[in-house]
């Protein structure tokens, strides 16, 4: 995949605009993925996506080749959605309906794999008390925490990504970790 992306580059900076539709069919689900991740909100994640893509289209001769194309496209997305999370700091629940699903909720829409029906309730129990204490972390440690575990990435890569040292990416993560564990152990059940 590297090798295509680095032909549709070059054909997109030599002007072939086609090139870039390409690139769009190549990086869209992740684009979304990592926005997602960031804002919780379908409509709010493709309308960071579809501005990620305008900013790459548009700085695409920004773009150093000795990078990833996919890490660079991954930071402006990364960007693009912390810009929009500091303009609206809503507050989230797992319980709150999903616009346009007939009642389904977010902790419905999380993907279950148990197949009993009570290591399901177990599992769902779990996931949702993770995800909101993930939700509880300041952004800071949160984003690193989500672009390491969830879309597991390298320190380097994440450190590409948000413009900070992998030093600091590394101590992030592991105060991010030590805070999920503080806030897991605070909770009742869980000492």
């Amino acid at each position: 995949m590297e090798r295509l992306t680095t032909r549709l580059v070059d054909e997109l900076r030599s002007g072939n605009h086609d090139s870039f539709a390409e690139l769009v069919e190549l990086y869209k689900d992740g684009v979304f993925a990592v926005a997602y991740k960031i804002l919780y909100d379908r409509g709010e994640a493709e309308d960071a996506a579809q501005e990620t893509f305008i900013r790459a289209y548009t700085r695409i001769d920004t773009y150093d080749p000795q990078y990833k194309f996919k890490t660079w496209l991954y930071r402006i997305a990364t960007n693009v959605a912390i810009d929009r999370l500091r303009k609206r700091k809503p507050e989230y629940s797992m319980d709150a309906e999903i616009a346009g699903t007939d009642g389904l909720t977010y902790q419905d829409h999380l993907a279950d794999e148990a197949p009993q029906p009570d290591a399901q309730v177990v599992h769902r129990e779990i996931r949702g008390e993770m995800h909101e204490a993930i939700k509880q972390l300041p952004d800071k440690y949160r984003i690193p925490l989500l672009l390491k575990y969830v879309d597991d990435l390298s320190l380097k890569e994440i450190s590409v990504m948000i413009d900070m040292p992998v030093a600091t990416v590394k101590t992030r993560i592991f105060r991010g970790r030590e805070m999920l564990k503080t806030i897991f152990q605070n909770r009742e059940g869980f000492n």
